[in-house]
């Protein structure tokens, strides 16, 4: 595997670094085994305050805060109580953003390739909790996104579960590898 992508691949627009996210592969190191490889196969961007579905449309609070930067940091949060997800910090110090990470494919693996479609099921197969929340995706810690080349077709479609978000929810934010299995959501042919 290469070297971790540097803080400048994410110091860019939400977007730009939501779809380049797309076919990197996360490394998850572990203390007692070897690294876990799972391609990043479905994401969402969260575009900051003016964006009715994200964390951050309130301005920094306790919770959104990291997602002011800076940029290259780990943004870990509970939904319904019970499942993380996680999502990369985008844009320049002091600019809100996130991209969230949906779905992941194992690499190397002949386990099945759903095992982690769906954000809960990244953190949970990557053992991503809430006191991961900070980490520096830039260096060779505990988690980092690599780049091994891979160029894939993406489609792009309306979020997930933000219906609530008013016109936002209509914006195409969702990037996926185009006929991926591990894709979480639905599959549109677009």
């Amino acid at each position: 595997m290469t070297d971790p992508l540097p803080v400048a691949f994410y110091a860019r627009p939400t977007v730009t670094v939501a779809r380049e996210l797309l076919g990197k592969v996360l490394v998850r190191r572990w203390p007692r085994r070897p690294p876990t490889h799972a391609r990043i196969v479905e994401v969402e961007a969260y575009l900051g305050v003016r964006d009715a579905a994200s964390h951050a449309r309130r301005g920094p609070t306790p919770r959104s805060a990291i997602m002011f930067g800076p940029p290259g940091r780990l943004y870990v949060y509970l939904i319904y109580g019970m499942h993380h997800c996680m999502n990369f910090v985008t844009e320049t110090d002091g600019v809100a953003g996130a991209v969230l990470i949906r779905a992941a494919q194992l690499v190397n693996s002949q386990a099945d390739p759903r095992a982690l479609s769906g954000p809960g099921k990244v953190c949970a197969g990557l053992g991503i909790e809430l006191r991961h929340k900070g980490l520096d995706l830039t260096t060779e810690g505990t988690l980092y996104v690599a780049d091994d080349g891979e160029k894939p077709r993406i489609g792009a479609s309306s979020r997930i579960g933000v219906d609530y978000a008013g016109t936002w929810s209509k914006r195409r934010l969702r990037f996926f590898i185009r006929g991926n299995a591990a894709v979480s959501g639905p599959r549109p042919r677009v």
